[in-house]
């Protein structure tokens, strides 16, 4: 048995129908790689012999009325790999488009909580003819995955190290450790379960009393930094777009992939860092988007950047849960036109948000996400979000924008080559785009979920960051063509 912390059961609390809190990947696979041939039947069956081993996949949420602390990961008994793992064609020709319409379909459905949770997708029939460039390079037969996991259940760090362990550096099956093989993750007495949950709640009060002291000199320390023009932007102080209002449990999806050379030649020639291109060309994507649009404001957009914190010293009452993030504001450059003074601009901002946010304590948030009340916060989601109440509240910030580390080497998922990943995070009441790039084997994969509502076409988005890409990678001395290239 083992407790969610207060930052994992967050993630419960906060899910409404419309606001639905799991991360999901999407992977193009090269099945010609798989030992005898793909069939939808074999990679299921290896996946289930991996998953013996990973008993991370095999738990599932339990609470009782008697506990008055957060839920527990107890192991699912009766543990179905075929209630987990679906198959599906994507509608001719199998381009990227209709991939994406189909993933975002699949991404504004509820996870089960009665099971793990989490489920697999195998996406038959990418390929085809047409017009679109993925189509055209992909040979009949070509599959994606795409994979959905809850927040409660996993961050960037343990999500990624979840898909490292189904992931190989060959094509081979790996053998399996025997001392993980169907070890249980145990199961939920009840006494215990009451019990721990008491013992919990009693200490909250001593909790509370040793963090008043960490919290209180941040808001002064704060505000004397902001005097001095060296502070990240505080929440709340974000101007709002049509991007930050009520969502719906509709999603759009669309992706893209880069050269990391170009990035990299960007990144020396300039003097900055690789996060900095990013926020950069995504700031010029956003800039064209909202101005289009007819909504581009005069205040640059606020963007929160996940931060793990995996490597931070914890007490012992942090020693439970999955989540060990926190969150980075920053600045973007969508009030700055020109490609290249947008990163000279970036760069300062960036370099300004970091130096404020080293000074903060790393597990404050977690530290006060113990204290999650769930009908509170379930009712202040609901209120936040209703449909037919006013969207008056200020935005907390405008989108969330990620940057994952990736390696460099070639990676089999299940035995088939992975060709590219694009993970997807979850968007929000108040800011309804999530963007994240993620960097493997020589390119910068960038994918891009929103509320439909807000944004029925991210596809602009990922073209217009390909061309400041373009742009910047020509300002430093020669660019590659994007690798997709245009779909319009």
């Amino acid at each position: 048995m083992e407790r969610l912390s207060g930052l994992d059961a967050s993630f419960l609390y906060l899910e409404s129908r419309s606001q639905l809190m799991h991360v999901s990947g999407i992977l193009e696979l090269d099945p010609g790689t798989v030992e005898g041939g793909y069939r939808f039947e074999d990679l299921r069956s290896e996946l289930a012999r991996r998953i013996a081993a990973m008993p991370a996949f095999r738990r599932r949420l339990h609470d009782s009325l008697m506990n008055i602390d957060h839920p527990v990961w107890i192991e699912d008994e009766n543990f179905d790999i075929e209630a987990h793992v679906h198959r599906v064609a994507v509608p001719a020709p199998g381009g990227r488009r209709e991939l994406t319409e189909l993933c975002a379909h699949i991404a504004g459905q509820p996870l089960d909580r009665s099971k793990p949770l989490w489920e697999m997708w195998v996406l038959e029939g990418v390929g085809g003819t047409g017009s679109d460039p993925l189509a055209a390079r992909s040979a009949p037969g070509r599959i994606a995955v795409m994979m959905r996991m809850h927040h409660a259940g996993v961050d960037g760090v343990t999500g990624a190290g979840l898909m490292a362990q189904l992931c190989s550096l060959t094509p081979e099956p790996p053998a399996l450790d025997p001392d993980m093989v169907n070890r249980s993750t145990g199961g939920a007495p009840l006494l215990e379960l009451a019990a721990s949950g008491a013992k919990n709640m009693l200490m909250r009060p001593l909790s509370l009393v040793s963090l008043l002291p960490r919290t209180l000199p941040v808001p002064v320390k704060w505000a004397s930094r902001a005097r001095r023009g060296e502070a990240m932007p505080a929440p709340f102080t974000a101007p709002r777009t049509s991007l930050n209002s009520s969502i719906t449990g509709h999603r759009s999806i669309a992706f893209t992939q880069v050269s990391l050379d170009d990035v990299k030649r960007i990144k020396d020639h300039f003097g900055a860092k690789v996060n900095d291109v990013v926020l950069s060309a995504c700031s010029g994507a956003l800039r064209g988007f909202l101005h289009d649009r007819g909504e581009l404001p005069d205040q640059p957009l606020v963007a929160m950047i996940p931060v793990s914190v995996h490597e931070a010293e914890i007490g012992a009452t942090l020693t439970e849960g999955t989540n060990k993030v926190t969150g980075m504001f920053t600045r973007l450059t969508t009030d700055v036109d020109d490609p290249v003074e947008r990163l000279r601009v970036i760069r300062d901002r960036v370099a300004t948000s970091k130096e404020h946010h080293g000074e903060l304590d790393d597990n404050l948030l977690r530290s006060w996400a113990q204290f999650a009340p769930p009908t509170i916060m379930r009712v202040g989601a609901k209120l936040y979000g209703d449909k037919n109440l006013p969207d008056l509240h200020p935005a907390i910030y405008n989108l969330v924008i990620s940057n994952v580390p990736g390696p460099d080497f070639p990676l089999y998922f299940l035995g088939a080559r992975i060709q590219s990943m694009y993970p997807l995070g979850p968007v929000f009441h108040g800011a309804g785009l999530n963007i994240t790039v993620f960097s493997q084997e020589g390119t910068l994969n960038m994918g891009v979920i929103a509320c439909k509502k807000q944004v029925p076409d991210p596809w602009p988005i990922v073209r217009a960051f390909e061309q400041d890409i373009a742009a910047l990678a020509a300002a430093a001395g020669g660019s590659a063509p994007p690798t997709h290239g245009d779909t319009a």
